[in-house]
């Protein structure tokens, strides 16, 4: 009987170098503090001198600077390029539907953010229609922790931010959650109830809503959001807004997962 050979596709070659490279620069880019050798090769299961020489080559090409102690930490380049390859998910495109759906329904802004260090960026907005409005340009900020896409993000990816949070919350107004174990309670219920609340800790007599987008990989790429002033809510007002809100970040996330 003659053995048939095996038609399975052979699993493509790993270069070494560029895996633990990229392992690295992985590790000092979700630290939320400086890494030194030692702490790398251990947490890595790398040696020391692979650890050192891969530091070294990453750290000419601009993804990671030493500090002051001898430690070392990823630099903005990182995020340049994970902002690069966001920004070819096409994700306003992607979101388009969903905003103008939020638009319709509640009246008010409606805004597309992205986590930028430890605030929020604008991605896209769609303006209120009512007299009282609130307002963020394009390309605005804030902090992370202060709003609801903002908030929204920070529950999804809180491990790894807390270490960085702590000790920064610094307020806006005087809702402006500024203790750490304030925020590990408003993070769990944000992440029970899969979308977040921002009380008018950013701006007084503003509220604003937000639930966050992932990519099929589980990671918060991005949130949507709608910012309300207090006098335009009604009853029931707040419960719609965020249902509408979580269905629609989940149906990107969707449309994400199927791109």
């Amino acid at each position: 009987m003659t053995e048939q050979k095996s038609t399975a596709p052979k699993a493509p070659k790993v270069d070494s170098t560029l895996s633990k490279g990229l392992q690295i620069l992985e590790a000092l880019a979700a630290a939320p503090r400086a890494k030194g050798v030692s702490e790398l090769s251990r947490d890595l299961g790398l040696t020391k001198s692979n650890v050192f020489r891969l530091l070294q080559t990453l750290t000419v090409l601009g993804y990671v600077r030493p500090t002051e102690d001898k430690r070392y930490q990823a630099t903005l380049k990182t995020w340049q390029v994970g902002r690069a390859v966001l920004e070819n998910f096409n994700l306003r495109e992607l979101a388009a539907p969903e905003m103008q759906m939020l638009s319709a329904e509640t009246g008010e802004a409606v805004y597309l953010a992205v986590a930028d260090g430890l605030g929020i960026v604008y991605l896209d907005k769609i303006e209120s229609t009512q007299p009282i409005r609130t307002w963020n340009p394009v390309a605005g900020t804030a902090p992370i922790h202060c709003v609801g896409t903002g908030k929204a993000i920070l529950a999804a990816q809180y491990g790894l931010m807390r270490g960085r949070l702590d000790g920064n919350l610094k307020a806006c107004t005087d809702r402006t959650i500024t203790s750490i174990e304030q925020l590990d309670a408003e993070m769990e219920a944000t992440r029970a109830r899969g979308y977040a609340i921002d009380t008018g800790e950013f701006r007084d007599r503003v509220r604003s809503y937000g639930a966050a987008i992932y990519l099929p990989d589980g990671e918060a790429v991005a949130a949507l959001g709608v910012s309300v002033p207090d006098v335009n809510l009604k009853d029931g007002d707040e419960a719609r807004i965020c249902a509408l809100v979580k269905q629609a970040a989940g149906s990107i996330s969707k449309r994400l997962a199927d791109s």
